[in-house]
């Protein structure tokens, strides 16, 4: 049976520092984030593995929701 997408909730996240200077995993994070560029904002649907991407890299990025 195929899951029925529910309408859940967004989040956006900004970049507002650079990643050079950190660790290649939390560098890793930020690429599989989608984030290429200072101050580039993406969305993504709130999920509990992307609540464990951001707090790896909380120091980095700026969390709308």
């Amino acid at each position: 049976m195929p899951k029925k997408e529910t309408p859940g909730k967004n989040i956006r996240i900004t970049l507002v520092r650079s990643a050079i200077g950190y660790t290649k995993d939390q560098k890793a994070t930020v690429k599989a984030l989608g984030l290429r560029r200072m101050h580039q904002t993406v969305e993504h649907k709130d999920t509990p593995a992307l609540r464990g991407m951001l707090n790896k890299i909380i120091h980095l990025i700026k969390i709308e929701e």
